[in-house]
């Protein structure tokens, strides 16, 4: 990311004072690690000398997003002079603060400033989030640094493709998307690619090949139980075979047709195949076709840089919710070792079953959905626990203690109510505020439970 950072001050203000005040903002700014191309002061002197040298500056610049700095009060018309040339750009409209000297307050009235412009900006049309900074109170330059990560993600996001080894599986209705409306709104694309293409790439991977990723990734992996030599390779070979396509065509995340695919018309549950993507190509990965839960995955990984892992729900209580996954999670999120044992439930085939615990700790769930043609996010805080040993009935006994958490949350209630899918997507963290900003930059709305 490259940021432009502006900052403005009203020409009658000492000029000292308003590049002290911008140096420092911008000091900070760079102390979260952002690459700033900066400009101040800019002032609103009469033959425009300061804006000329704002725009000549940071039209050579590829920017990324803005922060348009309120050192003191500056007329209208200077910023928007300036910020007119970047209205395709998301902003920050950062109101600086004065000081104490004594018990005398001084201030160079940035609040002043910023008030005359948030209206301004909204009636632009600009995409933009309003800070400011309180005498006496840390700066706001952290949540400025957050929301300018927004912004690179959303522009990550809105070019990249994931990739879905065919399309709807069991039928779901909840895990459909439209392309057209997806790529409008969101910008990502999501590729499908056939179940035969992967066979055929598969029937050409030789057998040192899958001995390779054996050896290299899968030994590293604790069995409770022997699992069958045959088992390991094909996962092996299959892996290899959607590695190929993922470097190929560049997906950024994938699903893959799972129950009415992989396990029914190969025999092969794809456990440990998503394992092998997730943990050695680090790319977010779920099962059953979730395109909206795909594309949830590549927001929050663009934002938070974390693998985005998917649960989907077993039970309700009145302050908690149980999640877990009948297949797999990626190591990043395993507490202690990958464990795996070869299991089977149902009629399926026997596969090679994840049977990690899974990290606990404070998290945020979310979702993408679409509505009447409108999409949001659903955004939930929560606190994971090891939870209660618990089984679902099916599996082969002694049955396997599946990857899950006890989820605690302020209102079940509320989430239950409107809960979009069985899937949802996790970051550990409180990641709240910086998916509202993501959610901002890119015109979607937020649904918070649990506030």
């Amino acid at each position: 990311m490259k940021i432009g950072f502006i900052g403005f001050g009203e020409v009658n203000t000492p000029i000292d004072i308003i590049i002290r005040k911008c140096t420092d903002a911008k000091a900070a700014l760079q102390s979260e690690g952002l690459d700033l191309v900066s400009v101040f002061p800019v002032t609103d002197d009469r033959e425009e000398k300061d804006i000329e040298k704002a725009v000549s500056t940071l039209s050579n610049e590829k920017l990324d997003a803005l922060v348009v700095c309120i050192a003191g009060w500056i007329p209208t018309h200077a910023v928007i002079k300036v910020t007119e040339h970047f209205r395709h750009l998301p902003m920050a409209l950062w109101g600086l603060c004065g000081w104490m000297e004594g018990s005398r307050l001084v201030t160079t009235a940035d609040q002043a400033g910023t008030t005359a412009l948030r209206k301004t900006f909204a009636d632009m049309g600009y995409t933009f989030h309003y800070f400011y900074d309180i005498i006496g109170k840390p700066s706001r330059a952290g949540a400025v640094a957050d929301y300018m990560r927004a912004a690179g993600a959303a522009a990550t996001i809105r070019h990249e493709k994931a990739g879905m080894m065919g399309y709807r599986d069991m039928q779901l209705y909840g895990t459909l998307f439209d392309g057209a409306s997806l790529k409008r709104e969101i910008g990502p694309e999501i590729e499908t690619f056939e179940m035969l293409e992967v066979q055929q790439r598969y029937e050409k991977i030789t057998d040192a090949e899958k001995e390779a990723v054996i050896e290299n990734a899968m030994k590293n992996w604790h069995f409770l139980k022997p699992a069958q030599k045959e088992g390991m390779m094909r996962a092996a070979g299959y892996y290899l075979a959607l590695r190929d396509i993922i470097a190929e065509r560049n997906y950024k995340a994938i699903s893959l047709k799972d129950v009415d695919g992989m396990k029914q018309l190969l025999g092969f549950p794809p456990a440990p195949i998503f394992m092998l993507l997730a943990n050695e190509l680090g790319i977010p990965t779920v099962p059953e076709n979730d395109a909206l839960g795909c594309i949830t995955q590549m927001m929050v990984k663009a934002l938070t840089g974390q693998i985005a892992a998917y649960l989907e729900f077993y039970e309700f209580f009145e302050d908690s919710v149980l999640a877990g996954v009948p297949d797999y999670i990626p190591a990043e999120i395993t507490d202690g070792e990958i464990t795996v044992m070869p299991a089977a439930f149902g009629e399926l085939s026997e596969g090679i079953l994840n049977v990690s615990k899974v990290k606990t700790g404070e998290l945020t769930m979310c979702r993408l959905f679409c509505e009447n043609g409108k999409y949001a996010l659903h955004i939930v805080k929560g606190n994971g626990k090891t939870p209660m040993q618990w089984e679902e009935a099916g599996w082969t006994q002694p049955a396997p203690q599946l990857p899950g958490l006890q989820i605690e949350m302020s209102d079940v209630s509320h989430f239950a109510e409107n809960v979009m899918c069985q899937h949802y997507i996790i970051a550990y963290g409180d990641q709240v505020e910086k998916l509202k900003y993501l959610c901002e930059i890119l015109h979607i709305d937020v649904l918070e439970s649990g506030k």
